[in-house]
């Protein structure tokens, strides 16, 4: 029958035949403790003693082997817990027996355990502190703000009170000084920023702390805070300093509220009537430009006129003393003419009749082109009509043209001989 056939036992023919059972404890032991003794260059001792000292022998192997193994586990666990790794952007601060010793780089690293003790510090992280208000977890999509009037209210310059609100980033900028240096860093910064605020807002007024100061207000905070920290060795950096507020209290608020609504209506009317004087002083200066230019045209248009006549005048002087009598006559039937273009009614009595001499420049001008009513004729560039006469003892007369024109050169002459 085979060995592995249904009802052959379990025998195994590398076994000698013999049944297998579980593995022999002390056996397990005693195999590994003979291997770590040559490893290390010891021997057996069981071939020459007794039955009494060959039991012993194999017990204390195995308990020495116990303990190597012990050791070298202690050892890797000691190794494990000497090791550290310091992330990018931390520091690590080794203290060996509570005191200082090292800060450390990203990287791994190695410490005396249990002797050393590493404080790992990140010095990149932006941290932020809130001064003069506390946010939470509201019920709504905003966080609930809360005021807290013991940090917040300040007294100014003009001995009025503002509401204050501050919100300070910072970093740690040597992580040494953080640790041992201060105690509860977060709290020493958040009364340093409120000191510096007190001092800068005691140094200006409230106008300039709730309009145009804001910007310098801040950069201020900023520097003294800073200064005050970097006495203190506290190896904090403040990158920025915001004024989430600066308000005045809430009791005083709406009369606050209309003091600026008053403010803003005055600058408004500034701004009205600056724009009402842009408008109206240019168009002015451009009313009396032109009122100088045309000033400026009108005498030099008179200048002119008046030295054409002077000129004219002399010519007329130098034409006189060469021909007095026709220079005279001719002078005198010009001012004629120059006087009776403008008359539009002319009357002339004739000596010794009782016909009066009615000449109608206007009608004959409007109507030149319809018939006189009598005989009419022109006579040195003028028109003459014959009218009869209004006196009572002749109803109708007519004179001839020519010697009404006569007549008239008589009295023109008569004129100048007078």
């Amino acid at each position: 029958m085979a060995w592995n056939e249904p009802g052959g036992g379990n025998r195994d023919p590398w076994s000698g035949g013999r049944d297998q059972g579980p593995p022999d404890l002390d056996e397990v032991v005693r195999k590994l403790s003979d291997r770590f003794n040559n490893l290390l260059g010891g021997r057996r001792g069981g071939g020459s003693s007794s039955g009494g000292s060959g039991d012993a022998g194999p017990s204390g192997s195995g308990l020495a082997g116990i303990s190597l193994m012990a050791g070298i586990i202690a050892l890797i666990g000691w190794l494990v817990a000497s090791i550290y790794i310091v992330n990018e952007g931390e520091r690590g601060v080794v203290l060996r027996f509570g005191r200082y010793l090292e800060t450390t780089l990203p990287g791994p690293h190695l410490r005396l355990f249990p002797i050393d003790q590493v404080e790992i510090v990140n010095v990149e992280q932006r941290r932020f502190q809130e001064i003069g208000y506390r946010s939470g977890a509201g019920g709504g999509r905003q966080p609930a703000i809360r005021s807290v009037p013991k940090e917040a209210l300040m007294l100014t310059q003009d001995e009025n009170i503002v509401d204050v609100r501050l919100a300070v980033q910072y970093q740690i900028k040597d992580p040494r000084a953080y640790l041992f240096n201060i105690l509860e860093a977060e709290a020493v910064l958040v009364q340093v920023v409120e000191s510096a605020t007190r001092e800068t807002i005691g140094k200006s007024t409230m106008d300039f702390v709730l309009t145009e100061g804001r910007s310098d207000i801040v950069a201020d905070i900023r520097t003294l805070s800073q200064d005050i920290l970097d006495q203190y060795g506290a190896g904090l950096q403040i990158i920025t300093v915001v004024l989430q507020d600066a308000q005045p209290p809430e009791e005083v608020q709406d009369a606050f509220a209309d003091a600026i609504k008053a403010r803003e209506d005055e600058q408004r009317q500034k701004n009205e009537a600056e724009a009402y004087s842009n408008e109206v002083i240019p168009r002015a200066r451009g009313q009396a430009a032109r009122r100088l230019q045309e000033s400026s045209a009108y005498k030099e248009q008179v200048v002119a006129q008046a030295q054409g006549e002077a000129s004219r005048f002399e010519q007329l002087l130098t034409a006189y003393q060469q021909a007095p009598e026709v220079t005279r006559e001719r002078l005198y039937l010009e001012t004629l003419e120059s006087v009776l273009s403008r008359v539009t009614k002319v009357l002339v009595d004739v000596k010794g009749t009782n016909n009066l001499l009615y000449l109608p420049l206007d009608r004959l001008l409007k109507s030149s082109e319809a018939p006189s009513a009598g005989d009419v004729r022109t006579t040195g560039g003028s028109l003459l009509e014959t009218l009869p006469s209004s006196s009572p003892s002749s109803s109708s007369a007519s004179v001839d043209g020519s010697a009404a024109a006569t007549r008239l050169r008589d009295l023109s002459r008569s004129r100048e001989v007078r």
